[in-house]
């Protein structure tokens, strides 16, 4: 089934520069063609079953590594256009936290300030600061604690959720119609981690992902049953987390609207729910319940309100790169910058010199990182080399080769307007990043000034040794 799966999403890359594709989405494609395939099965009805209910464990995966609540949600045209981005997968010692303190270490200090709930843009205008009276800057970033912050410069690195619901508010003046249109068009959906929490592993050993197939479920049919009582009917299932002596953790998996909804319950009503599928999973009703539960909340969080933006019906990769030109647009210094995870920030300082930031969650630093002594198509030298000093220092540890690993299969929207000459994908400086405003002040840009940010719902997804689970019912 997971080959057929696949070979279709494969497919899907046929339509990248047609005129006209067959149906809107990559959903009703991929049903489509699967229903044809279903029609020619000689199987008997239980096998049938079974194989539908496989596929729709991998509909459910495909939403978490798209981002979506429905694949039927994701633009069919442009679905060709992301890449899985290459590379091992990283564990850092001591948590995520780890590489924005490292960045934080290697600035001069005073230079971050944090705790600063951003209440307004302010853009093409003209502003001065008591400091340096006379001097005049086109943008001034109002805080809302009444703070306020003039600036040459800003890249802003927000979520797209987040811009969503402040849109009409959050920049004065308000952006321009086909970028705030590009805004509400982008999809953004929400992805959540849930960790449990074991005194003893009740799997067996080598077990690296436990994967959970509700029998009765079935890609070709629209009806679902009421959020409460099936919400984790939609989980793809655990990943298995490295042990320790005295913990045992298993990592879940869920997105969409049943993953927003889950934001809604008590750590005690998730805990319940969880229990209840895997005793029903391993068929020991007193399987000892997680002693702990700790769940990611994208979507209640007011900063990000979600995990990850993708080409919507509706959308294209023309909206990308829109939103990737600064404002204003065509002007000779640029004062606004927008990122995010699909969304390549592209400035130009006063100076003529070029950065190109790439904001976005990746799951293997040392392969988006290039180490490189300058900055692509320039004569400034870099500040940093982040993929050398982590790796020199101790901050990146590749998971074990002697062993089957986890592959990490994200996915990234490269915008056609990266592909220049002289500038490839490697020559980028790639950042995983949100909720950051970085403020110029200066013609020239501070030498160390860094851009980062901590959103760190990457999905581990595809495995090379599991355990498949059955179930029935809700």
């Amino acid at each position: 089934m997971a080959n057929l799966f696949y070979s279709l999403i494969d497919q899907t890359r046929e339509f990248l520069h047609v005129a006209e594709t067959p149906v809107p989405s990559v959903g009703e494609y991929l049903k489509k063609e699967l229903s044809q395939h279903a029609a020619r099965w000689t199987e008997d009805e239980g096998t049938r079953k079974l194989k539908l209910a496989i596929l729709n464990s991998f509909f459910n995966l495909e939403c978490c590594v798209s981002g979506t609540h429905s694949m039927d949600l994701v633009a069919l045209a442009p679905f060709g256009e992301y890449t899985v981005l290459p590379g091992l997968d990283c564990t850092f010692p001591g948590g995520y936290q780890g590489l924005p303190d490292h960045i934080v270490a290697s600035l001069p200090q005073d230079v971050m300030t944090f705790n600063k709930p951003v209440k307004t843009v302010h853009w093409n205008g003209s502003f001065q600061e008591a400091v340096s009276p006379g001097e005049t800057f086109p943008v001034l970033v109002e805080c809302e604690d009444g703070t306020c912050f003039p600036a040459h410069h800003v890249v802003l690195t927000v979520p797209l959720g987040f811009l969503k619901e402040r849109l009409d508010t959050f920049f004065e003046p308000p952006l321009p119609t086909e970028k705030a249109e590009a805004i509400r068009k982008v999809g953004f959906g929400t992805n959540n981690k849930i960790f449990l929490e074991f005194a003893e592993p009740f799997w067996e050993p080598g077990c690296q992902h436990i994967q959970v197939v509700w029998e009765d479920a079935s890609p070709l049919q629209d009806a679902a049953p009421a959020m409460r009582d099936a919400w984790f009917r939609k989980l793809i299932g655990f990943l298995v987390l490295p042990s320790f002596p005295s913990a045992h953790v298993l990592c879940g998996f869920i997105a969409g609207l049943e993953s927003e909804f889950m934001e809604t319950l008590s750590d005690a009503e998730v805990l319940q729910a969880l229990t209840h599928v895997l005793r029903r999973a391993t068929g020991n009703p007193q399987l000892p319940a997680p002693r702990a539960v700790l769940r990611s909340c994208w979507h209640s969080a007011p900063y990000t309100r979600g995990s990850y933006s993708y080409v919507a019906v509706g959308s294209t990769g023309d909206d990308i790169d829109l939103l990737a030109q600064p404002l204003p647009v065509g002007g000779e210094k640029p004062q606004l910058a927008l990122g995010w995870d699909d969304v390549k920030a592209e400035l130009v300082w006063d100076v003529g010199w070029c950065a190109w930031l790439w904001l976005l969650c990746v799951a293997s630093l040392p392969s988006a990182w290039q180490p490189q002594s300058r900055l692509p198509s320039t004569g400034v030298p870099a500040a940093w080399t982040p993929a050398t000093k982590l790796e020199s220092q101790g901050h990146l540890v590749p998971r074990s080769t002697g062993r089957p690993r986890f592959q990490a299969r994200m996915r990234a929207h490269l915008p056609r307007s990266n592909q220049r000459p002289g500038l490839g994908t490697e020559s980028c400086c790639r950042l995983s990043g949100f909720g950051v405003i970085s403020l110029t002040s200066s013609a020239e840009p501070p030498p160390d000034t860094v851009c980062w940010g901590s959103h760190t719902s990457d999905v581990l997804l595809h495995h090379a040794r599991s355990s498949a689970v059955r179930l029935e019912g809700g």
